[in-house]
């Protein structure tokens, strides 16, 4: 068998992106996650999912709980898409917070998660986005500057802008995994 199949849920494109990146160098199959069937799981040995972090949760993660029993006995790789510096520990430890209030024990303990870097274009984002970003800004304009993280500083110089961290070269750590997987 050895095949791996990408499936993804993006609302603004990032994570839609990635999903292509990582399918082009898998040479494999992309699915938008609407398009799936969870059934198809069966004709694969590596399910990659991605979906784009939105206030503490990943869009579209239904699809690996509500189906782990047909996941439970195939690799799995999660990669969450954010503007959150994945680069940074904190962001890190606050993802992998987020994601134990989702997953259960036994998925985390199976699943292989990465997490890349997303594109932010305040003039598309939902209202609920965009109040969210603005209560964001406003708590953030209302601390010491001092006390500010660099993404923090980088947030409020950028807010309503278009900003774009998206790199083709950040799939490689999970692009090495997936091959590894499907050799194994």
């Amino acid at each position: 068998m050895n095949k791996a199949v990408v499936i993804y849920q993006s609302k603004y494109g990032s994570t839609r992106r990635y999903g292509q990146w990582i399918a082009e160098e898998l040479a494999c199959p992309l699915f938008e996650r609407k398009n799936f069937n969870p059934q198809d799981f069966s004709k694969y040995d590596v399910i990659i999912y991605g979906g784009g972090l939105y206030a503490g949760g990943v869009s579209g993660i239904k699809l690996i709980t509500q189906n782990w029993k047909l996941l439970s006995d195939r690799k799995v790789i999660l990669f969450t898409c954010g503007i959150a510096d994945p680069k940074d520990p904190y962001n890190v430890s606050g993802i992998r917070q987020s994601l134990t209030k989702i997953l259960s024990p036994e998925i985390l303990g199976h699943i292989q998660i990465f997490h890349l870097r997303g594109a932010i274009n305040y003039s598309r984002l939902s209202l609920i986005h965009k109040a969210m970003m603005a209560m964001l800004r406003q708590m953030l304009a209302k601390k010491d500057a001092d006390s500010l993280r660099e993404e923090d500083r980088q947030m409020l110089e950028t807010y309503g802008k278009y900003v774009d961290f998206t790199d083709c070269k950040s799939i490689q750590p999970l692009i090495a995994y997936a091959k590894s997987s499907l050799e194994s």
